[in-house]
């Protein structure tokens, strides 16, 4: 019977309904994992004895019972995933999944195969076999994915696992006919320093890690083993012992501490062994055995990281040294990894992929055009380029558009002369149908993983998206990169180097390389433009009267050896500053608990921060110098400003009235029930009388001591006020000025912008000249349609019409993966009321987020993520398109 059905499954076609169901994890099936020789012969055959039982019968479940539990090959906790160098032939990768029930939450277990492309080929999901914490680990499960390899290259596997973003609940290994594979322990992030230990789980077995040494000195420390090992052994990379590290009966806690992971006294065996700077490294890898396969490592140079080092944030290891290949020469050799192009039917068009050479050598690369289907006229700019260690090159690639409704694809392939053996692949497909990212989109738009706007709509932005964009008077475009200004003109996008176009330093010094410090544009009433620049620790206000061609600097003077954070005055709707924009320094005075990483702060004061917070007013002459009045001392207790999401108006101005919004910090002693929340506050200065009114208390922002709770300030085409207290996981509280450009006559009373308990962060603020209000935000959301009721994080948008309550919130976006995430978003206005949201979309998971690179591999666009887009809406919001 085993047999018979392992023949039909290799009869039906991939992807076929009954192939994704015996994709699906059981331990009910029989199964055989075959593995296929390449043209090479390199390839190692799976272990070929029947994995499971026969079945016999449903328990009460509904699942088969098995006569034998599959065996893991070793075992590891913590999300990530594998790299494999697949040869032709059927790649074949057994999947092992075991809950550890260290904690009683439900942790789905998924993991998805990409091709060299990222284009998804196959996934598996497990779900939560039961349990809860105490109970022991639940049975081991194992899911079979195989794909047909028909070109060569480097795949990828993503190993996630809902509602622990960590992985520290679940124990997995894979089992694969690979040529080689890589492990990436790669977690969800940490609000610290980045570590990623490798943690082994399999005391019945021994387990091998081998990893690439740090060319400089490093430690090896290991905590939570067996008492009863004598030692640890250190081989290099001639398989010569180096060291019998002895294991101490000593209880190390600090990487477990890490991990947020229970100390089990059990296991109380620690071990550190110091490796000096001058110990001969050799050319591969060195390995670290364990008689018994359960530890908690971390090794200087592979798990944590120094700027300095080679590949940082990148835990790469394997335990099975013979399947090692140098996966980290080979990232990003060309991206990005898929590109989509819509044009219209039958014309000759281009786009363009980057060659990288991430390698400690110079290194030539081949290119190739490979069909999956038909050829089609294509070609490369270039077939061979040469570059240098960390350099890279765009090769265009030229083509004819297909007909109307049709698509043609293309893989350009990129080969070493160096390393012949390994390649991998972009894909690029070019469609027939004209533009499609400029037409409505159905929202939400549901980020797929590896599928995201170029793939779903073509998205090829043909202006910079760096940052949000910007707009004068004339309502031209403006977006800037901390080196770059770009503005539209007529005859397109311009860029200008900002250090080359200061022409002036006022007062006159020797300063000449600036870098921008503000991604914020401002523009005055006479339409000159305003950037915030820092020279080494000088900052000053740029000055422009000609739309950016050139400017002037004049140097903010003060608190130059302290922290300081700035921000400025920017259109947010109706504000058009008199003269050059306020500025707000802030100036770090206190951080409780400095000396620890973020996450491990009392988790009252963790973002907590106390700050100086100053209003510098600038005058401009009449012919165009600037002079700053003394700064006004708003308050010594600011928390801060969000400034990488939301980016909320702290500043906006009518007349001669700058009126400015802030949170404060508090005493963490005080309780909750006193103070709910970063009270929130409102001053009001008079350019012409020099006088300031206020603060005036707006509504508590909740939680108390938190930076991520800015309150965010614009102005109606009628002079009122309108303030939107910023929370961290709360209702956001908005309040109106009773009177026009009045911040002290009083206000409305606070209401939430949701009758709903919703959990918004990150505010973001205008108001367009019907005197709408719009607000866009990250917003938590779990038990619908997305992500099977997990956890997820969605970028969110709300409009107020005047005289009325708060719209229900729009989602905007889904993200690929579920637990935390982060957009960037920064929400802007036209001059004639047309919103902009520029996002960029950032995974919790290290795995996802180490697709980038350095050369923005994921997608091709800057950003700190997968790569800045940019939303609009024409109509209020009613609708919304990629710009």
């Amino acid at each position: 019977m085993k047999n018979i059905w392992l023949a039909l499954l290799f009869l039906l076609p991939q992807g076929s309904a009954v192939t994704r169901l015996f994709a699906q994890p059981v331990n009910n099936h029989t199964g055989t994992l075959f593995s296929y020789k390449t043209n090479a012969d390199r390839l190692d055959q799976i272990d070929n004895q029947a994995i499971y039982g026969q079945p016999t019968q449903k328990d009460q479940s509904g699942n088969y019972s098995t006569e034998a539990e599959p065996q893991m090959p070793w075992a590891i906790s913590g999300t990530g995933g594998v790299y494999l160098l697949a040869d032709t032939g059927e790649l074949v990768i057994e999947i092992f999944k075991q809950d550890l029930n260290i904690r009683s939450s439900r942790n789905d277990f998924r993991a998805m195969l990409a091709g060299p492309d990222r284009q998804i080929l196959d996934e598996v999901f497990i779900p939560h076999s039961g349990g809860a914490a105490g109970d022991g680990p639940g049975p081991v499960e194992s899911s079979i994915i195989r794909t047909k390899v028909e070109i060569p290259g480097i795949y990828a596997l993503m190993i996630t696992t809902s509602g622990d973003r960590h992985g520290t609940n679940t124990a997995w290994a894979v089992k694969t006919n690979a040529q080689a594979y890589m492990i990436e322990s790669a977690r969800g992030h940490r609000d610290e320093r980045h570590v990623e230990p490798i943690v082994l789980t399999d005391e019945q077995k021994p387990m091998n890690v081998a990893f690439h040494p740090r060319k400089g000195a490093f430690d090896i420390k290991l905590e939570g083993l067996s008492p009863d090992l004598e030692y640890i052994i250190l081989y290099d990379d001639k398989n010569k012992e180096l060291a019998k590290i002895p294991v101490k009966n000593e209880q190390k806690t600090e990487i477990r501490q890490y991990l947020g992971i229970n100390i089990d006294d059990n296991y109380s065996g620690s071990a550190h062994y110091s490796v000096t700077a001058n110990a001969n490294r050799g050319q591969g890898l060195w390995r670290l055995h364990f008689p018994k396969g359960r530890a908690f490592v971390n090794i200087d140079g592979v798990t944590q990281w120094e700027d300095d080092d080679l590949f940082t944030d990148h835990c790469i290891w394997t335990p099975e040294p013979d399947k090692w290949f140098p996966i980290m020469d080979y990232r990003w050799m060309i991206s990005p990894y898929q590109l989509t192009v819509h044009k219209d039917p039958g014309i000759k068009s281009s786009t363009s992929f980057m060659v990288y050479n991430h390698a400690s050598e110079p290194r030539a690369f081949r290119l190739s055009l490979i069909f999956p289907d038909n050829n089609w006229p294509v070609e490369l700019s270039e077939n061979r380029v040469m570059l240098n260690v960390g350099q890279s090159k765009e090769i265009e690639v030229l083509f004819t558009v297909p007909d109307k409704g049709q698509e043609q694809q293309c893989y350009i392939q990129v080969i070493t002369e160096q390393s012949p053996d390994i390649t991998t692949y972009a894909s690029l497909t070019v469609k027939g149908e004209g533009e499609k990212s400029g037409k409505p989109l159905d929202l939400p738009v549901v980020l797929k993983p590896f599928i995201h706007e170029n793939r779903q709509f073509g998205y090829l932005p043909d202006y910079p998206v760096d940052n949000q964009v910007y707009f004068d008077l004339q309502n031209r475009p403006y977006v800037v990169s901390a080196h770059q200004l770009y503005r539209k003109t007529e005859e397109g996008w311009i860029s200008t180097n900002i250090s080359e176009a200061v022409n002036m330093p006022e007062p006159d010094t020797n300063l000449h390389d600036w870098t921008l410090i503000s991604t914020k544009i401002a523009f005055d009433k006479d339409d000159h433009l305003y950037l915030l620049a820092s020279s080494g620790q000088t900052v000053a206000l740029l000055h422009s009267a000609d739309y950016g061609v050139n400017f002037n600097a004049f140097v903010i003077t003060g608190r130059e050896n302290a922290r300081r954070t700035w921000d400025f005055e920017s259109f947010s709707g109706n504000n058009i500053p008199e003269g050059p924009p306020p500025v707000l320094r802030l100036t770090e005075t206190y951080v409780d608990d400095a000396d620890l990483p973020t996450a491990r702060r009392d988790p009252r004061i963790r973002w907590r921060r106390v700050n100086d917070l100053e209003l510098i007013i600038g005058d401009k002459s009449a012919d165009g110098l600037i002079s700053f009045r003394a700064p006004i001392m708003l308050t010594k207790k600011s928390i801060g400003i969000s400034m990488h999401s939301g980016i909320p108006s702290s500043i906006a101005s009518i007349g001669s009235n700058v009126h400015v919004v802030w949170g404060e910090a508090t005493d963490p002693a005080v309780s909750r029930e006193e103070v709910p929340g970063v009270p929130a506050y409102v001053a009001t200065y008079n350019r012409i009388s020099g006088a300031l009114e206020g603060p005036v208390f707006m509504d508590f922002g909740a939680p108390p001591n938190d930076v991520h709770n800015t309150p965010g300030i614009t102005i109606d085409s009628k002079g009122f006020l309108h303030v939107v207290v910023g929370t961290h996981g709360q209702p956001f509280q908005y309040l109106r000025s009773l009177k026009p450009n009045d911040g002290s006559s009083g206000w409305t009373n606070p209401v939430r912008t949701s009758e709903e308990n919703l959990r918004q962060t990150y505010v973001g603020l205008v108001c367009d000249s019907n005197d709408v209000l719009h607000v866009a935000y990250r917003l938590w959301q779990s038990g619908n349609e997305h992500h099977d009721g997990a956890l997820w994080a969605a970028l969110a948008f709300q409009r107020k019409q005047p005289g009325k309550p708060w719209e229900d919130p729009v989602i905007l976006m889904v993200p690929p993966f579920s637990d935390y995430s982060i957009y960037y978003h920064r929400l802007t206005i036209d001059r004639e009321g047309n919103i902009y949201i520029s996002y960029d979309y950032w995974s919790t998971m290290w795995f996802y987020r180490n697709q980038r690179g350095p050369v923005s591999a994921a997608s091709g666009r800057p950003g700190r993520g997968w790569g800045r887009a940019v939303l609009t809406s024409g109509n209020g919001g009613d609708s919304w398109k990629l710009w």
